[in-house]
């Protein structure tokens, strides 16, 4: 069951082209299967759901918390002292917001349309 504030999802990078070499360590590897999102992002669900984004202006992880309530949470973030980087937007699967934290991590609270 999701919970608002749980760790729920985790964007890994894979830039500059090595998304297919990613996809394939992993599967070789570790026997990962992928769901594809076009030429530039591809998912995976194993143990923590997860995807690689082959975006090369995206180059750290991404922890992604999960919110019942994202406008709600949103303002808790920014009253708590975290700083809205990227406001929300909708993606393929629901919506997102991005923060950094006061050590300057990013993360993103997202939510089911």
């Amino acid at each position: 069951m999701r919970k608002t504030g749980k760790l729920d999802y985790l964007e890994m990078p894979a830039g500059n082209g090595s998304l297919p070499e990613v996809k394939h360590f992993y599967e070789k590897a570790f026997s990962w299967s992928f769901t594809d999102y076009g030429p530039g992002y591809c998912a995976f669900d194993e143990g923590l759901d997860g995807g690689f984004d082959g975006n090369p202006e995206n180059p750290k992880p991404l922890p992604v918390l999960y919110s019942d309530d994202l406008e709600e949470t949103q303002r808790v973030v920014e009253t708590a002292g975290g700083r809205i980087v990227k406001p929300i937007f909708s993606f393929p699967g629901g919506r997102r917001f991005h923060f950094t934290d006061p050590a300057g991590n990013e993360l993103a609270v997202w939510s089911e349309d």
